[in-house]
């Protein structure tokens, strides 16, 4: 009888185990059909930066980068600093202008064509055409 016990919890401790794979897998199919797409090659895109006094600097650039974060980086005359995470870099500077939550309730918003950004810039496609607003904000 103590047998019989002992294969019923090994039969369900291996159902249990193969659910959990089925799930981790329809969850990583799922993301890469709906999660953000990179696209390959040049493409054109215009960054505006909106500092904590309302001011605006445009940048325009051709590109390869296939991610926010390297776009950015490649921009002349643009600086951008922070903390990496394990999400990617949390920004806290952006051409000098330090916004860090923590200290004064500001942070930095990442708009892509109008839409806030959903995802950080280490992930944020770049895609040609877009347009980015990085924007000094003031939490209420």
């Amino acid at each position: 009888m103590e047998n019989i016990k002992k294969k019923g919890n090994v039969k369900q401790i291996v159902i249990g185990l193969i659910a959990l794979v089925i799930v981790v897998v329809a969850a990583l199919s799922i993301y890469s059909v709906y999660g953000p797409k990179t696209t390959e090659g040049a493409k054109a895109i215009t960054v505006d930066v909106v500092d904590n006094e309302g001011a605006t600097k445009t940048y325009s650039s051709n590109t390869d980068a296939e991610n926010l974060r390297q776009a950015l980086e490649e921009l002349d005359g643009f600086t951008m600093t922070g903390e990496e995470s394990e999400y990617g870099l949390m920004v806290e500077t952006v051409n000098g202008v330090k916004a860090v939550y923590e200290e004064d309730k500001a942070y930095w918003s990442f708009y892509v064509n109008d839409e806030y950004c959903t995802v950080g810039t280490d992930t944020q496609p770049v895609n040609d055409g877009d347009w980015f607003k990085i924007e000094y904000t003031m939490a209420q």
